[in-house]
């Protein structure tokens, strides 16, 4: 056995830690604009809609899901850092187009389309950094590692919209740079930030970020990403080949974790608009706490489950994590009598108006208190008479809203780390970066089909089809989780070279 010297292993971490800020600042990519996307399209270019809006908002998980396999396939064959620092290049150059897409005189929206797909295109970066971290870590390390690196893009999905409201002061105005065609507003300062953050991580990347790479028990050997940094290390006996069926049974329940959630953060407006007729302003404004309150519960989760892991085991771990997301999709399911209050509306050539009088927003003894702008008219609230379960389906009281809420924050980050952590292990030191991307690739697929289902399912048949099928699915990934349950183990002690 060789011992790591103190000097390799503050260089490993310090590189690790590199790791997380880019996964961080990705997930700040993401969310730093998500809630302005809408007012600034409208803005730029009023021939968008809604659902070109949802193609704008997919296009992100597109872009990723086509990058993510393509830089792991990078990253098995070359240095890190050179997939690392192109990925980063294209986010920061995608935030400056962002930043610009008003300067053109037409097709406005094309150009916001293509500049949130190309940021999603740099985020396919996320493989190259799990795929990092899993052969920079030895296994003892390696749930710790992963739990941090999720916790670091749980917080900048929390901060990017934190960093979006202290950016609102600036205005809707604010100041144009008429020699650079800039202008620098509430819409345009966000991106503009995220593209500074995106080059100072590219300065530490070159300055700090050096190839490592350990084998389960912690000794350094030399790969195929090795730039000639470190020449005191050892082969690695590779020999064995990979369970493929469990790298796909991974793959599956991933896909499954993150559709689950995308399901739940999409239909949180919709569904507290119809049940407690909130208004849009209102939804937002509650459910952007919720979100944030969660997001809190997840790094707190990230962290505990990392000493948790150690007692009980990763898979015992996942097989808890989706218990709870079923019973928390279980406890959405409508139980009671009371139905919601009705939207009821004059409907004119199958359309229905964005404001409606007063007078025809819903009976009198359901009207909530309404501050009426000057042109005495108001947005509709309650559930729309145009779903026509909202006629026959009891309504989900707040409290059933809540527990989920709580229970879902509980039970996904669990998931997460677990499903990636076990990953990792499953591969052990085969190179990491093509199945970390196709990893990647099935989540972001999960994300852009997740509001699909909602938009079809929920829409159509209701909250009580729609959690009905979720809760199918979960059950049928515990099932899945069943039968590969004895295979889910580390390539090592797969290949009797360390003991579980």
């Amino acid at each position: 056995d060789v011992v790591e010297s103190q000097e390799h292993y503050k260089s490993r971490w310090r590189s690790i830690w590199i790791m997380y800020l880019t996964m961080f600042l990705s997930s700040v990519g993401f969310s730093i604009v998500i809630m302005s996307v809408w007012p600034y399209l409208q803005k730029i270019d009023p021939t968008a809609d809604a659902s070109f809006l949802g193609w704008i908002i997919a296009s992100y998980s597109i872009g990723q899901m086509v990058a993510s396999p393509l830089f792991g396939l990078w990253s098995n064959h070359r240095p890190r850092r050179e997939p690392l620092v192109i990925s980063t290049a294209i986010s920061v150059a995608a935030n400056c187009l962002y930043a610009y897409v008003h300067v053109p005189h037409g097709h406005n929206k094309y150009y916001m389309l293509t500049a949130r797909a190309l940021v999603g295109f740099g985020a396919g970066n996320v493989a190259v950094v799990r795929s990092y971290i899993a052969g920079a870590t030895s296994l003892t390390e390696r749930t710790s590692a992963m739990a941090n690196t999720s916790a670091c893009q749980a917080v900048g999905f929390i901060l990017g919209p934190v960093f979006q409201t202290c950016f609102t002061l600036i205005g809707e105005e604010g100041v144009t740079w008429k020699f650079l065609c800039l202008q620098l507003n509430m819409y345009t300062t966000p991106v503009l930030f995220g593209a500074l953050l995106g080059v100072i991580n590219i300065i530490l990347i070159f300055a700090i970020f050096r190839e490592h790479r350990v084998d389960d028990m912690g000794r350094q050997y030399k790969s195929i990403n090795s730039d000639g940094e470190g020449s005191d290390v050892l082969d690695q006996n590779t020999e064995g080949s990979i369970d493929h069926v469990a790298v796909v049974a991974l793959n599956v329940l991933f896909f499954v974790i993150l559709f689950v959630f995308a399901v739940f953060e999409t239909i949180a407006t919709p569904l507290t608009m119809d049940m407690y007729s909130w208004t849009r302003k209102e939804a937002v404004f509650y459910n952007g706490i919720i979100l944030s309150v969660i997001g809190i519960e997840s790094v707190i989760v990230f962290m505990v489950v990392k000493t948790l892991s150690k007692k009980t085991g990763e898979r015992a771990i996942l097989h808890a994590g989706l218990l709870i997301v079923l019973v928390g999709f279980f406890i959405l399911l409508p139980w009671g009598k009371k139905l919601p209050n009705i939207q009821w509306q004059e409907i004119k050539n199958n359309s229905i108006p964005r404001t409606a009088p007063s007078e025809m927003l819903a009976p009198f003894w359901s009207l909530p208190e309404l501050q009426l702008p000057s042109n005495h008219t108001a947005e509709p609230v309650g559930c729309p008479v145009t779903q026509s379960w909202c006629l026959n389906t009891p309504m989900i009281y707040l409290a059933q809203y809540i527990s989920s809420d709580v229970l879902i924050g509980l039970g996904y980050p669990v998931c997460n780390v677990m499903s990636y952590t076990l990953y990792s292990k499953v591969l052990g030191p085969k190179p990491q970066g093509v199945y970390m991307g196709w990893l990647t690739a099935s989540g972001s697929g999960a994300r852009i089909l997740g509001p699909v289902f909602v938009s079809q399912i929920y829409t159509h048949l209701g909250p009580r089809w729609a959690f009905s099928l979720i809760c199918g699915v979960v059950v049928a990934s515990l099932l899945l989780l069943e039968i590969v349950y004895k295979r889910l183990i580390a390539f090592s002690v797969r290949y009797g070279r360390m003991q579980e």
